[in-house]
């Protein structure tokens, strides 16, 4: 048989078998270099911090969309399951209170659903795990799905003095949010999840300072069969109060914002 190459004048002349075998050989190693750098492209695109803020605002679109579709906020108040009583009754309706708060169903409504469904402490004790759960689920949608491409965008005065007392007084600031009416809840989950805020202080305020307006509903949503007992009326006080002292506030400072 012949050798592989043949010497001729001191110089080495590959066959034609050998020269096509590592042509194949070649080709084979470099042909996946170029899929691989175009899933490398795909991923980094898709996880790039506008990829994932469009995921963000799609996801909570669909939930609205379904609760406005659905309304399962009915189900919630009018058809509970009769064969669920007791603890777990409360909660499967703190997990559906929950996901409904991240699908901005009202939480006065879910509250006095609470009340009306379990009584005060039962329906005090599921509204206020519902409230922490759909707290917590929305400040980690927002946290890891929002929070880098907002950032950047925080530059007016304003809005950076309102990220430097999130970050920086995190858990009273939180705190005053819900305590103060006129806050919106899932604005201030957001506005959480954007800032530097740690969970762990994000959700303790939020449980206690969410205890005064939600048992105040889950009151008044037990009693409300006796709308002239002492409890209903006192429920309806501390809901109408906190409220009207909101609405004085929020007018005294935008007289003063006039003025300056």
């Amino acid at each position: 048989m012949l050798d592989a190459t043949t010497r001729s004048g001191g110089t080495a002349t590959a066959s034609p078998r050998a020269t096509a075998t590592e042509l194949a050989v070649a080709a084979v190693t470099a042909a996946p270099a170029a899929p691989a750098g175009f899933a490398a492209r795909v991923t980094r695109v898709l996880l790039s911090p506008w990829s994932r803020l469009s995921l963000l605002v799609a996801l909570l679109a669909s939930a609205a969309g379904t609760v406005l579709l659905f309304e399962p906020q009915k189900l919630l108040v009018h058809g509970w399951p009769p064969q669920l009583g007791g603890a777990a009754a409360a909660v499967a309706y703190a997990v559906a209170y929950g996901l409904c708060t991240v699908a901005f169903v009202p939480r006065p409504l879910l509250n006095l659903a609470a009340g009306a469904l379990f009584g005060s402490q039962f329906g005090l004790a599921s509204a206020l795990a519902g409230t922490v759960l759909g707290a917590g689920i929305a400040f980690c949608l927002g946290r890891m799905l929002g929070q880098e491409a907002l950032r950047p965008l925080l530059r007016g005065k304003w809005l950076k003095a309102a990220d430097g007392q999130l970050s920086r007084h995190g858990f009273r600031s939180m705190l005053a949010a819900r305590l103060f009416p006129g806050v919106p809840f899932a604005a201030a989950n957001y506005c959480a999840a954007v800032s530097r805020m740690g969970l762990l202080p994000f959700l303790c305020a939020t449980a206690l300072g969410s205890i005064p307006n939600t048992a105040a509903y889950v009151v008044a949503g037990a009693r409300a069969s006796a709308p002239t007992s002492p409890a209903f009326l006192i429920a309806l006080a501390c809901i109408a109060l906190p409220g009207l002292a909101g609405v004085v506030v929020a007018w005294r400072k935008r007289h003063r914002l006039r003025g300056r």
